[in-house]
């Protein structure tokens, strides 16, 4: 297959820059709302190997911001659904799927996968700081995604350290958390929003319409933006393709 489809992305990079892109490999932890659009750029710009993890199917309430939520793949495996499109996309891009819930049994086989790059888009708490002290202790590097939900200011939105995030009610949390377990939160790169939220008494609720999925537990529903969680992904994919092709460091 020729490089056409990706000639614009080469021109702009370079082609010794594009040729680190193309072999790099990337994975992505989570391909709901933020993950899905990081790996639709990711696909897109040309990355020649990514790692989809997964355990989930899409459901007709994932329509309104995620974009492998689709009329046609309600019920379907994610990872499956992101599998294909990235494979119309790019058939020559190689696709890991790896349908598990991440926890502390499963993470380990999240290493036997080598990694140039980790997007960790997970959204509930305690798989995402597993994920997140594995990949430093193991000096692995990777974006992580923080709250987008509640959040409609698309300017307040940022890349930085962890350790300066602000208005997170997520990235306090997670902070609390790795530092009790001695991880060092001032090297971990996020993408959140600085934005101090007014809460409607609508945005926070509990979905009685959908059963909680295995390994899960029933959680308060936070109202969100398609908007919001796309500029999310777009902007760990952009963060990540200057990082592969060696144009921008952390």
């Amino acid at each position: 297959m020729s490089d056409n489809r990706f000639m614009r992305t080469k021109a702009l990079l370079g082609d010794e820059n594009f040729s680190y892109l193309k072999n790099s490999s990337v994975m992505i932890v989570g391909l709901g709302a933020v993950g899905g659009y990081t790996l639709e750029a990711l696909a897109r710009a040309g990355v020649g190997k990514l790692i989809l993890v997964d355990f989930d199917k899409v459901e007709e309430t994932n329509i309104n911001r995620q974009i492998l939520a689709l009329e046609s793949t309600i019920g379907q495996s994610k990872a499956t659904v992101a599998a294909q499109r990235v494979k119309d996309i790019n058939p020559s891009c190689e696709i890991v799927i790896k349908e598990i819930f991440v926890n502390n049994e499963t993470l380990p086989s999240l290493l036997e996968e080598k990694a140039d790059f980790v997007i960790d888009a997970i959204d509930s708490l305690n798989p995402k700081c597993g994920l997140m002290e594995m990949l430093v202790n193991n000096k692995i590097p990777f974006i992580s995604s923080m709250g987008a939900a509640l959040k409609t200011d698309a300017s307040c939105i940022k890349l930085q350290p962890l350790h300066k995030t602000s208005n997170c009610r997520l990235a306090r949390f997670i902070r609390k958390r790795l530092k009790k377990r001695g991880v060092d939160i001032s090297k971990i790169m996020c993408v959140s929003s600085d934005e101090q939220i007014n809460i409607p008494d609508t945005a926070l609720f509990i979905d009685d319409t959908e059963l909680p999925a295995e390994n899960t537990r029933v959680r308060h529903t936070m109202g969100s933006l398609p908007t919001i969680t796309a500029i999310f992904g777009l902007t760990i994919a952009n963060a990540t393709i200057l990082y592969l092709s060696k144009l921008k460091k952390f």
